[in-house]
């Protein structure tokens, strides 16, 4: 071997010890009897002892110490076909990968061992907390109430939690490989298909998106995705991972809500109604209007049952439909096979009858083909009781199935109760009012007999009561009193001179003055009217209105002498009234005084005698609206 041969075996020798320096790991070569042959700078350094003091010694006495060498180092020189061996070992607070080679010959003699000490603490404690996040993670998969999945961009599941098992039925096996659409209804799958393919093709995050779903047994789950696209290493989409959440209860509860606010705002409406009816006919017409219009019920019904031979039934308010094209006319509320209709059955038992599904109900046999080609999927029958019988019912029909939910029915048969009392209360009222015109009719008939018997023993003051009834309505009609109020007026002017019955005829009747004691026993006749009267209950104060109609403003008048407010206001009407039809009729003791005249004199005393609206009232009536009287003057 020639010199320079040589020296380039030095230079890689020494290449190949540089080479091992570089090498932050601890490397180092033994002999069979773990002597260290040589050691790079980094074993000396895990060592602490110079290099020169490790050549030769055991690597087991200075790194790692031990009290003999590693077990995998014995067990590969012991067997003649290793190549060598590893293991981890701990040292003090670190963990080592050891690996040892055999080195041999050509001949497959042992040479020596080459060992290498690889510092794996870091990465074990990486392993480690990637192992402890798994396992946290994988128990808040399988924890949670939400089911955690993954998509391809095809659309297939490609990874559901366990979740999915309790929520649908299927197990996680039994989704992956499949889509959402293939658990959802026709209709949605069709509907959701396209919109959900759009989103995927703009790679938009999915927020909330609500979608019903058939469990395995078949009953009904509607659910909430949220998602989130994600990408492979080469920034290509790749799927979407994310949530889907059971709202079954929540959308079960908004329902419920809105139906039982839909109830309260019917309630509502209906009972303003009830104050708001003049007649059960407005009141059965508004009721079913709102029911419909308000509450988006598509048709309501008001029936009564007829208490005929044939217990009819018969239809009176309607909203929603004709009814007259769809009501049967032989529906009756007999236990006949024409009779088993929710709202038959209602009025026999005066219970609400709810029929939540009419496709599958027994009790609309023979109208349930009719009823189906309308849209009604549902109906309620609410029965409308007084305190002797069922006397009708009100009938709801919906276009959705299971629409009637239990507060919903509370509300509603509440609605029906005020109904009945409402429809009772009108009835109560219309027989009230025809009491009251007939009570009417014969106060007036006996207060006009009590006028003629009157006016008979004064046959020149015949007609002057009535005259002065019907200028003093008209001047409470101008100045917009009450009708009471002009009802009152109208009958105490007719016998606003009864008292007269207890003067003299011939004083009544005499053509000539009256001397005084003639004229203080006419002043009596309102005293002696009220004393007739006062005792008798009419709806007016007719006795005081009598006893007062010749008093004055200024307490000149007969016979208490009252003043301005003590006197009423009808009776200060019937004194401007009586003054203006007996100065304008004929008299025993005068002829007639004419029109104008009157007028001068109620003029003349405005203020001071007669109220001065009361006067302002009748001279309009004469002189704008030209009034006359429409009986003759005598």
């Amino acid at each position: 071997m020639n010199e320079e041969m040589i020296d380039k075996i030095k230079y890689a020798h020494q290449e190949w010890l540089c080479a091992l320096d570089a090498v932050s790991s601890p490397i180092f070569l033994h002999d069979k009897d773990f002597r260290i042959l040589r050691c790079n700078k980094a074993y000396s350094q895990y060592a602490g002892i110079p290099y020169a003091e490790i050549i030769g010694r055991a690597y087991y006495e200075l790194f790692p110490k031990n009290d003999g060498p590693l077990p995998h180092c014995t067990e590969a020189l012991e067997d003649p076909l290793s190549e060598g061996s590893e293991e981890d070992v701990k040292i003090e607070d670190k963990l080592f990968h050891s690996k040892g080679f055999i080195i041999k010959d050509e001949h497959g003699n042992y040479l020596y061992s080459l060992h290498i000490l690889e510092d794996i603490t870091e990465q074990r404690q990486i392993e480690e907390a990637l192992r402890t996040s798994e396992e946290k993670f994988r128990a808040l998969v399988e924890s949670t109430n939400d089911w955690i999945w993954e998509i391809d961009r095809n659309g297939n599941y490609t990874y559901a939690s366990p979740r999915v098992e309790s929520l649908l039925g299927y197990t996680p096996e039994e989704v992956v490989g499949k889509s959402p659409f293939d658990f959802m209804p026709l209709e949605d799958a069709q509907r959701l298909r396209g919109e959900f393919q759009k989103l995927i093709t703009k790679h938009t995050p999915l927020f909330g998106l609500e979608n019903t779903n058939v469990c395995k047994d078949g009953t009904i789950k509607i659910l909430e995705t949220s998602g989130l696209p994600f990408f492979d290493k080469n920034g290509v989409f790749a799927g979407y991972r994310g949530i889907d959440r059971d709202i079954t209860e929540r959308k079960q509860s908004e329902v419920s809500l809105h139906q039982a606010n839909r109830a309260l705002k019917t309630l509502s409406a209906v009972n303003t109604a009830l104050v708001r009816a003049a007649n059960e006919g407005e009141l059965l017409k508004n009721v079913t209007d709102i029911i419909v219009q308000q509450a988006s019920y598509q048709l309501a019904v008001v029936v009564y049952a007829d208490e005929n031979p044939q217990k009819s039934i018969r239809p009176v308010s309607a909203a929603g439909m004709d009814i007259t094209h769809y009501w049967a006319e032989d529906i009756t509320w007999d236990d006949t096979e024409k009779g088993q209709l929710p709202v038959c059955e209602a009025i026999r038992s005066g219970k609400t009858q709810i029929c939540h599904n009419i496709a599958c109900a027994i009790g609309f046999k023979g109208w349930k083909e009719s009823t189906l080609s309308k849209g009604f999927a549902s109906n309620i029958a609410l029965p409308l009781n007084n305190t002797h019988r069922t006397f009708g019912a009100l009938c709801i029909y919906s276009t959705e199935e299971n629409t009637f939910d239990k507060e919903e029915i509370r509300l509603l048969e509440e609605l029906a109760n005020d109904l009945a009392y409402g429809i009772m209360n009108l009835r109560a009222r219309v027989e009230q009012e025809q009491h009251a015109t007939l009570l009417r009719q014969s106060l007036e008939q006996s207060i006009q007999t009590i006028a003629a018997t009157v006016e008979a023993r004064d046959p020149y003051t015949a007609g002057h009561q009535h005259r002065v009834s019907e200028l003093a309505t008209a001047i409470a009609r101008e100045m917009n009193l009450s009708k009471e109020q002009i009802q009152g007026i109208h009958l105490a002017s007719i016998i606003h001179d009864l008292g007269k019955i207890h003067i003299p005829a011939e004083i009544l009747s005499k053509p000539g003055k009256l001397n005084t004691i003639e004229f203080m026993l006419i002043q009596t006749h309102p005293q002696e009217g009220y004393n007739i009267l006062k005792e008798v209950k009419f709806p007016w104060p007719i006795a005081d209105i009598i006893l007062q109609h010749h008093e004055k403003l200024d307490g000149s008048g007969y016979p208490q002498g009252l003043k301005g407010d003590k006197i009423l206001l009808e009776a200060k009407i019937i004194c401007v009234a009586d003054v203006v039809e007996a100065m304008s009729s004929h008299r025993p003791y005068r002829a007639s005084l004419g029109i104008k005249p009157a007028l001068n004199e109620i003029k003349r005393g405005r203020g001071s005698w007669y109220d001065p609206s009361v006067v302002d009232a009748c001279l309009k009536l004469f002189e704008e609206k030209r009034f006359k009287f429409s009986t003759t003057h005598s």
